[in-house]
């Protein structure tokens, strides 16, 4: 198979594997609600940890990172670094813009980390300490999803070069731009704060 074949079907793949909105279908299988309709509205794992509790918003993370994760490496493998950067970039747009939900969907943050595992897993790691310290510092986890995701464009240029620095700008701006209502809420005062320790129930 030809790399420009491999990277439009690692493309296609990852969108639609990231596009399974799984905030959605954790809150109705489990919880007889839909995520969607309590806290911010939005599909990912902060919001879960608000709604659903810790064990839903663990359940969710794990399934948002693990579909960023799984189509990055396998077309990194296959493909290399151009076509694992495509796949990453493609499972944060299903998840954002997933067709599941009309065209609705997250805001990437926990598919562009399990990517960042698949392309240089040290990229993953530095995206949890630092998300980790700037919600330590300012509770809002906003704020760190989106310096730690602008954080990560150098970090991948150091891992993968010219394709992993691409690749880090160009994800850094999809994950602000999902972001545009926080960081209104921000400017206002009304952003809603992040406690690690204190924040959902044990459900």
């Amino acid at each position: 198979m030809s790399p420009v074949v491999l990277s439009v079907a690692a493309v296609v793949v990852a969108f639609f594997v990231g596009a399974i909105p799984f905030g959605v279908l954790v809150s109705r299988a489990f919880y007889k609600t839909d995520i969607r309709d309590s806290g911010s509205g939005n599909i990912g794992a902060a919001n879960a940890l608000r709604t659903l509790g810790k064990r839903g918003a663990i359940a969710v993370l794990a399934l948002d990172a693990l579909k960023g994760y799984v189509p990055t490496l396998a077309a990194f493998a296959l493909g290399g670094p151009v076509a694992g950067t495509l796949a990453a970039a493609a499972s944060v747009v299903g998840h954002c813009w997933s067709p599941f939900l009309g065209g609705k969907g997250g805001k990437g943050v926990a598919t562009y980390f399990g990517a960042l595992f698949a392309l240089w897993w040290p990229a993953g790691l530095a995206f949890m300490l630092v998300w980790i310290a700037v919600v330590i510092a300012c509770g809002f986890a906003s704020v760190a999803s989106m310096l730690a995701s602008v954080a990560m464009a150098f970090v991948l240029w150091y891992g993968l070069g010219r394709e992993g620095l691409v690749c880090g700008i160009v994800l850094a701006l999809f994950v602000i731009c999902r972001h545009r209502e926080n960081l209104e809420r921000l400017r206002q005062g009304t952003e809603n704060r992040l406690s690690l320790l204190k924040a959902g129930s044990t459900r």
